[in-house]
């Protein structure tokens, strides 16, 4: 007698594990990888239209008011630039005080700063009222060489046979109550230290623009952009931020444009006086000194004070200063 036939059975195949979810998106929701940079990249196409819809709004504004007299274009440029940080996503934190009225005595500023990227135009610009001081080059950029004339930058060569006319130009430009802005390093960095600051550049801080004689006071300001993804940045992440080498402005804006929780804080330094100063390189040490002291403890992510007169002449550091 045969034995029951066996009644198959199917058999449970074990199911394939489930991707696992990605970091929650905009709404809430979870995104896998390949929509989150979906989102990222439609992140950076936004703001970039938006900046450039904004800055064809602003243009002609702006030629508005280059013709008219007052103070209206220097407030209109401070507003553009902030309202560019905005659209970038860019928080911008300020430390320090403005110099007022009492203290600046009819004398216009010279704002030193330490420069590692394209960005330090908008975030500077927008809470500092001044012009940029620029390579000649900048002139020729497509659509950048727009902005830059209606904000009344000042281009610089680096030829001794136009020296004088471009110091004749500057100082024309402080006489008539205007402050700028110098990156004496000459360059751009990646953003770890401040380079040297060179000595040359320091030229505009001895002119006499008062009516007495004066030169210009001199405010050190460090900047340093110190939190990526809402987070504090480090070694590993704080070079998105630079822009530097043979870097084009269209490509990082793109990588950085993708990004949320951005946070760059602007230290301002108590102003120093170039007369008190027996030599342009003592000048230029010692606003080296107050910028890379006040820079260090910002990257460090430690609690920023301004550097105070005495500590920016009698400091030491273990870098060179002047070249």
């Amino acid at each position: 007698m045969r034995p029951p036939p066996r009644r198959l059975t199917a058999q449970r195949l074990p199911l394939p594990p489930r991707p696992a979810p990605g970091p929650a998106g905009p709404d809430g929701r979870f995104v896998r990888a390949g929509g989150r940079h979906v989102i990222r990249r439609f992140r950076a196409v936004r703001r970039g239209l938006l900046i450039l819809l904004w800055t064809l709004l602003a243009m002609p504004v702006q030629a508005m008011l280059l013709a008219l007299p007052g103070h209206g274009k220097e407030w209109f440029a401070r507003l553009y630039w902030s309202w560019v940080c905005r659209l970038l996503g860019l928080r911008v934190r300020v430390i320090g005080a403005r110099l007022g009225r009492a203290v600046r005595r009819g004398r216009p500023v010279v704002y030193v700063c330490n420069h590692s990227s394209w960005v330090d135009v908008p975030v500077l610009g927008g809470r500092l009222r001044g012009c940029f001081i620029a390579k000649e080059e900048v002139g020729r950029w497509p659509l950048i060489s727009w902005i830059a004339r209606l904000g009344r930058t000042v281009y610089v060569r680096r030829q001794r046979s136009s020296t004088a006319r471009e110091r004749d130009g500057m100082r024309a430009r402080l006489a008539a109550g205007d402050s700028l802005f110098l990156f004496p390093e000459g360059t751009t960095s990646d953003g770890s230290r401040v380079l040297p600051f060179r000595s040359a550049f320091f030229s505009v801080a001895e002119l006499p623009v008062t009516a007495d004689g004066r030169p210009p006071l001199v405010q050190p300001v460090s900047v340093v952009y110190d939190r990526l993804a809402y987070l504090p940045a480090g070694r590993a992440t704080r070079p998105l931020f630079a822009w530097y080498g043979d870097m084009d402005i269209g490509s990082h804006f793109w990588r950085l444009a993708q990004h949320r929780g951005l946070r760059v804080t602007v230290l301002l330094h108590p102003p120093l006086d170039p007369a008190a100063f027996p030599s342009r390189k003592a000048l230029a040490q010692a606003t080296w000194t107050a910028v890379a002291q006040g820079a260090a403890a910002l990257r460090q992510n430690r609690p920023a004070r301004p550097v105070t007169v005495g500590e920016a002449i009698g400091g030491e550091s273990g870098e060179p200063a002047v070249a």
